[in-house]
């Protein structure tokens, strides 16, 4: 026979509000933004009844914590909107990559690193791969030479975060915008 699976209670998350404070005394705030001092809890309930408003834990950290008397629907509402705001503006950053050969013509040099001053500008890190093949191998000082001079280009706008290593046939160095 099977046990009947017992859930806890749901967790309410944001601020405690009315019947929910636990506190005997709260520093009231009324709904004009007036002080009150500490109360005890049935009197400031008391007022919000009156005011047609509810009263809301702002700061349960505090002791006695803190309560407004306003309006808990509006509250939420607000709160929600500035957390949207907040999540709009966060920029992510993202690692592009510029994918080169040791013997890269000056011209799409040139080219690559256009858009790696792009990316910088972007406030991307820039992950910059050199592609060995065949013979190439046996010429690494080439790749060296070449991930140094990005390096020396891209110097004062940007900062080398991990340097040029060999993994296999490619030579990787990551560079991540000052």
């Amino acid at each position: 026979m099977r046990r009947p699976h017992r859930a806890s209670a749901p967790q309410k998350n944001g601020p405690r509000a009315n019947t929910d404070i636990t506190a005997p005394e709260v520093q009231l705030i009324d709904a004009e933004g007036e002080n009150h001092g500490p109360t005890k809890l049935e009197v400031a309930l008391e007022m919000a009844r009156d005011a047609g408003l509810d009263l809301v834990e702002i700061s349960p950290t505090n002791r006695p914590p803190i309560c407004k008397i306003l309006d808990f629907g509006k509250y939420k509402y607000a709160a929600q909107k500035k957390a949207a705001e907040a999540r709009k503006k966060q920029k992510t950053v993202e690692v592009k990559e510029i994918k080169m050969r040791p013997n890269i013509d000056t011209h799409d040099y040139e080219v690559k690193m256009r858009s790696v001053f792009r990316f910088f500008e972007e406030g991307d890190k820039v992950k910059v791969t050199l592609r060995f093949r065949g013979r190439e191998m046996a010429h690494m000082n080439l790749g060296m030479d070449l991930l140094k001079k990005v390096k020396e280009d891209t110097d004062e706008i940007a900062k080398v975060e991990a340097e040029p290593k060999l993994e296999g046939r490619q030579m990787m160095m990551v560079l991540a915008p000052r």
